[in-house]
């Protein structure tokens, strides 16, 4: 066959959809929530959009771990030689769990001085601090967790993690209404900080699930071996090309926040929610990309180049479909998409001016998260590092900067989120072209 099957292709990226867009959904459902309480609600709004930002950052840059031992696992699979990195899995866990709890450490200590950071102040900055002070505990839970998800991805299975991610976004929302709202007589309603409570314990519950899946259906465990594995060293360093990489993605992201945030408390928090309708596509879209990481690895590892390039086309055509749909979704709903997370028109009017190129970029951001995903699974992290600091630096950063010269506002933000995505997606389809166009036939 020289083709990846549909079948193959989808049995990965279904689930991975349905595990992706969990994380963003959790975000989601804060917001919404959140937006909807009687008091103060545009500041909690816009306390819950810069924390929930800054947290994304932060797991992002360390969750880069999980990406680099999918890639590993695939291409042993491939190659037929699991048991190399049989002792290094627990290694890249209890690395990733160590490094969470340092990062918990550092940054709830300086909550303050970080949100001040993002030109919050008065009630937006106590709001930020507070939320945030509970919601990093979720810091160590998290990371592991993706680190088993990396491991499940590697062994073509993304179903486990699947289900982790259903649960834990299904007792998030459930918890949220009861946290944040709360129960006369019952349970005292807690504002922002119930909803911090709910995402650490659905958090907590998503890692119980992972590791009775990793112990019970992988040929893995977490006994540590008294020698280093000798794959440890590429773990790492493609680990911290991806580190510098998503560095850059949320120094974009940060840029974009704190530029909104000084514009005024409604502009960052219509940004908060156009910046999580946009996570929230780009997980979704990137099952996809999930399916490409852990399929081209497998690929790779077998030397199999034709179907490799033949997987390229396929998911890009597949994830296309998925974002056109998605546009025609929210087309057809576009006022009343708003109206799910805040009845503040001041904060609507802004959204809805801008919601359009959100939606626009669809197609674009597809291909950019489809080849993403296929270089992470062939190792290639030092090239994606490199389009990623170019695109943030000399296309994003420079058009941000001259929009709001412009006194663009948030057109200037998302015009720059485009031209991003344009460099992204460009970049990668030439290199990949370049590389595996002779070696397929």
């Amino acid at each position: 066959m020289s083709r990846v099957s549909f079948k193959e292709i989808n049995k990965i990226a279904i689930p991975a959809i349905i595990a992706g867009i969990a994380e963003p959904l959790i975000s989601l459902t804060d917001i919404a929530i959140i937006g909807n309480v009687e008091r103060d609600p545009v500041e909690a709004l816009a306390a819950a959009g810069i924390v929930g930002s800054f947290l994304s950052a932060i797991i992002w840059i360390v969750a880069q771990t999980k990406t680099a031992i999918s890639a590993l696992v695939s291409q042993h699979l491939g190659a037929q030689r699991l048991h190399a990195v049989k002792t290094l899995v627990p290694q890249a866990i209890y690395f990733n769990l160590l490094l969470s709890l340092l990062i918990y450490i550092v940054t709830a200590y300086f909550a303050a001085a970080i949100f001040r950071a993002y030109n919050a102040e008065g009630l937006v900055l106590n709001y930020a601090a507070d939320y945030y002070q509970i919601r990093a505990l979720g810091y160590p839970l998290t990371l592991v967790t993706f680190a088993l998800f990396g491991v499940f991805r590697g062994l073509q299975n993304t179903l486990w993690a699947m289900k982790c991610s259903l649960t834990g976004a299904f007792l998030n929302v459930a918890l949220d209404y009861l946290l944040v709202y709360g129960i006369d007589g019952v349970i005292p309603a807690m504002h922002l900080k119930g909803a911090a409570i709910a995402s650490v314990i659905s958090q907590a519950v998503m890692l119980a699930m992972a590791l009775y899946f990793f112990f019970s259906r992988t040929p893995f465990g977490l006994r540590l071996s008294s020698n280093i594995n000798p794959q440890m060293r590429g773990l790492l360093v493609m680990s911290a090309n991806l580190f510098v990489r998503t560095a850059a993605l949320n120094f974009a992201i940060y840029l974009a926040n704190a530029y909104a945030t000084d514009y005024g408390k409604n502009y960052i928090a219509a940004q908060s929610i156009l910046m999580n309708i946009w996570l929230f596509f780009s997980f979704f879209i990137d099952g996809y990309a999930n399916a490409g990481n852990a399929i081209s690895g497998r690929l790779l590892g077998a030397k199999d180049y034709k179907r490799l390039w033949n997987l390229s086309i396929d998911i890009s055509k597949y994830a296309i479909i998925i974002a056109i749909t998605l546009i025609g979704i929210c087309s057809l709903f576009y006022d009343e998409i708003g109206l799910l997370f805040t009845k503040e028109n001041s904060v609507l009017v802004l959204f809805t001016s801008v919601f359009w190129m959100v939606l626009f970029m669809q197609p674009v951001n597809a291909i950019a998260f489809m080849f993403d995903g296929i270089f992470k699974g062939l190792g290639e992290a030092k090239y994606l590092r490199n389009v990623l600091l170019f695109a943030t630096f000399l296309g994003f950063t420079p058009v941000l900067l001259i929009g709001d010269h412009f006194g663009m506002e948030l057109y200037a933000i998302w015009i720059a989120f485009f031209v991003w995505m344009l460099i992204r997606s460009g970049a990668l389809v030439i290199k990949f072209r370049r590389k595996y166009l002779q070696k397929e036939v």
